[in-house]
């Protein structure tokens, strides 16, 4: 973790696997955003997540990505220090009208999930004609 690192108290709120209800630590992935006239590109920083951890879904206008990062042990040896064994992954962004949450793309690679978010064609800046009468 670095001093960008942020941590955030998520609540747990369904039973899952027999577990009772408790707020479990969440980081906050850095997360950066480029805009154009195209649309949103959105890159975060999720080490250690794999695919089948990982859940990116949209309601509401709302982004919710929510992943947990597997940290392996090697065979042999134990664990002497750690601050956090399965960092939880959480971030919501607001999504404005101009996006198209139908067409969002997204690619896991190298611990790095880019979401390419389209803008809606009618959203887009378009060049009008002028005629000379």
């Amino acid at each position: 973790m670095n001093e960008t690192t942020q941590v955030a108290e998520r609540n747990q709120n369904a039973v899952t696997k027999g577990q009772e209800d408790r707020s479990t630590p969440s980081l906050l992935p850095a997360v950066d955003i480029v805009e154009d006239s195209n649309g949103v590109t959105l890159w975060a920083d999720l080490p250690g997540v794999t695919r089948d951890k990982l859940e990116v879904n949209v309601h509401d206008g709302n982004l919710h990505i929510e992943a947990e990062a597997v940290v392996p042990t090697p065979q042999g040896l134990r664990v002497q220090h750690a601050e956090i064994r399965q960092p939880h992954f959480a971030r919501a962004f607001s999504l404005s009208a101009d996006l198209d949450a139908s067409k969002i793309e997204a690619n896991l690679q190298d611990g790095v999930l880019k979401l390419t978010i389209p803008r809606r064609d009618e959203a887009r800046p378009r060049r009008i004609a002028v005629n000379v009468a």
